[in-house]
């Protein structure tokens, strides 16, 4: 879906344009997105394996959810919608454990540059896995690992080609704080 974006500058804060999705990523103008991650009381963490389409590394594992803010949509609104969209669980913002920003740039091709400025959320899991209803379009298939696994897995970047290359400082980070409440 190709919905208009805020544009950010280089230090996050809105411009006060927009324009669609399609063109930010051709341009490589930063926009905001939101990446929430879903944990267990005893330490697994939910990750989803992006859909066979999608235009950025398909069929790799990913943030439990993930998806673009809207133009205008406040980001709090945006990660309680992609959760509901994505996964379809339905959450409230008080279950939201925002962790801050991290910035991102990948050049995928030469008329791709995927420049977003990731709001970072945590969410405990309380419902089983199988009570999960993924997006079609979006999701291929999600699945609950054990913390320690997921971090042996993405620190060093050990599974190069299974993992979305967020980098080992973002991982880091993640299970630290997922570790932190479990």
């Amino acid at each position: 879906m190709d919905d208009h974006v805020d544009i950010l500058d280089e230090h996050g804060k809105p411009t006060g344009k927009s324009c669609l999705k399609s063109e930010a990523h051709r341009k490589g103008l930063l926009h905001p997105t939101v990446h929430v991650w879903l944990y267990t009381h005893d330490g697994r963490v939910l990750i989803q394996q992006r859909g066979k389409d999608k235009s950025t590394h398909p069929l790799l594992w990913d943030v439990s959810v993930a998806g673009h803010v809207s133009a205008g949509e406040e980001i709090v609104a945006a990660a309680i919608r992609e959760v509901a969209e994505e996964v379809g669980l339905t959450i409230s913002e008080s279950d939201l454990e925002p962790l801050g920003t991290f910035k991102a740039i990948h050049k995928i091709s030469e008329d791709f540059i995927d420049a977003e400025l990731h709001h970072i959320f945590l969410c405990q899991l309380s419902v089983p896995l199988n009570q999960l209803a993924k997006q079609a379009s979006e999701v291929e298939d999600l699945a609950l690992v054990p913390l320690f696994k997921f971090a042996e897995e993405t620190w060093g970047l050990a599974s190069i080609g299974k993992y979305v290359p967020h980098g080992p400082t973002y991982y880091k980070t993640i299970i630290k704080e997922i570790k932190n409440r479990t």
